[in-house]
């Protein structure tokens, strides 16, 4: 990672306050999800958009399948959130019924948690990690990455791999993509006499690709816009690739279709479907909805011969596996309750900045007005030892005199918390 720019580190001021807000799989319906999200292309425009307000300081965005959230520094989080709606196109009082607005501590630990696996639909999964990296990545690019941010993303990626690292969080993680091989089982009483159609070719496809291929079956394809990128992830499961404008001649063909892209738009639609069920005799095909915009028209769920599961039917699969890692959650709460302290205590000192530079520029002010008098009676001739001897007891007295001016002009009352407040910030013990 790239260190954070000055630029937005000095926007940043101390009115700027952390904030985390948006929605996923436990507070919004696929439906909503789908609306929200950011495409790749246009992220680091948006993040620029954002930043140009000034009450958005420094911002990240993180949005996948099952989250969009919004990581900043600013003084006022509902403008954050207005941008969000009117960004999406979205009516503000339509979404804050899904939408988390998480201030300071609530945010830190909730991105430690992010990063950790432990807001995940799949319990532990590692996906998420490098999606908030890609996060990172993408806010750096855009120059909306500033000192704040910075710091709380790299502690997330190190909390993460502590509790990797010291707990079974991630072990037997029961996938999506091994959610939907059990699924098709269901369906097909073997899979190796099925013909499988991936439409997209990126990690997720990749994933299910690898599971679906260990079950041997008759025939593997992959469809992408990119035919080199389908070619590639196709031939390393013996398969063939085509392009997407394909697939309406060529569905048919196929009697599981698992599907994840970056589309905006479907992929498929209920009409494409029809047809290609209707060229089937109507012998069922199974299908595997995971991108974020469906790539499924939602209307083929309702056709007979179609057995259409969503992310977020295969999430509710996957919870059930998810009890043999429960017994790690509480050890990674452990762990995150641990770093956030840490974190929030360095968040704290940032406060204190202003006040030791200011302290700082005092005492080299009596400083630098000491040692030029000390060279001013050097030159004239003046005995060393004599001229040390009156620069050291120039800055003690210089440095002293407001603490000591303090203490003889404070009340009763004052004097004894004064008195401890000195004791402590120069180490003093008490006189017995």
């Amino acid at each position: 990672m790239t260190a954070p720019r000055d630029s937005i580190a000095r926007t940043s001021g101390n009115d700027m306050q952390l904030y985390a807000l948006g929605l996923n799989h436990n507070t919004a319906p696929l439906a909503i999800r789908e609306q929200m999200v950011f495409h790749a292309e246009k992220l680091q425009m948006a993040l620029r958009e954002l930043t140009q307000t000034k009450r958005v300081g420094e911002a990240a965005i993180l949005s996948t399948c099952n989250r969009t959230e919004l990581y900043c520094s600013s003084t006022e989080p509902h403008e954050a959130l207005h941008w969000l709606a009117e960004y999406q196109r979205v009516k503000p009082q339509d979404l804050k019924p899904f939408l988390y607005t998480l201030p300071k501590e609530q945010a830190v630990r909730h991105a430690f948690r992010v990063a950790s696996g432990l807001e995940s639909m799949v319990l532990g999964e590692p996906q998420i990690l490098g999606q908030m990296k890609e996060a990172v990545r993408q806010a750096e690019s855009a120059g909306t990455m500033g000192t704040l941010l910075h710091k709380l993303f790299q502690r997330s990626f190190a909390v993460a791999k502590e509790v990797r690292t010291n707990t079974q969080i991630g072990a037997n993680v029961v996938s999506m993509a091994a959610a939907s091989v059990k699924l098709a089982a269901r369906i097909f009483p073997s899979l190796k006499e099925q013909k499988i159609l991936f439409i997209g070719a990126g990690e997720m496809i990749d994933l299910c690709a690898t599971h679906f291929a260990a079950q041997q079956p008759r025939a593997i394809t992959v469809a992408s816009r990119t035919l080199e990128r389908a070619r590639a992830l196709a031939h390393r499961f013996n398969g063939q690739a085509i392009e997407l404008r394909e697939l309406s001649e060529q569905l048919h063909e196929y009697d599981i279709v698992v599907s994840c892209t970056a589309s905006s738009l479907p992929i498929l639609g209920k009409g494409t479907v029809e047809r290609a069920i209707k060229a089937r005799r109507h012998r069922p095909m199974f299908m595997v909805d995971l991108a974020v915009p469906r790539d499924i028209e939602p209307e083929v769920a309702e056709m007979d011969d179609v057995f259409l599961y969503t992310v977020d039917d295969l999430g509710q699969m996957v919870k059930t596996g998810a009890d043999a890692r429960q017994s790690a959650v509480a050890q990674a709460e452990a762990i995150i309750e641990t770093s956030v302290g840490s974190f929030l205590h360095w968040l704290s000192s940032r406060d204190l900045v202003p006040t030791i530079r200011a302290l700082r520029s005092h005492a080299e002010e009596a400083r630098g007005e000491e040692v030029q008098r000390a060279l001013k009676l050097l030159a004239r001739g003046d005995d060393p030892k004599q001229v040390l001897e009156a620069l050291s007891h120039g800055l003690t007295n210089k440095l002293m005199h407001a603490p000591t001016q303090a203490l003889n002009d404070a009340s009763a009352e004052e004097r004894t918390r004064l008195t401890e407040l000195v004791s402590r910030l120069y180490q003093i013990r008490s006189p017995r």
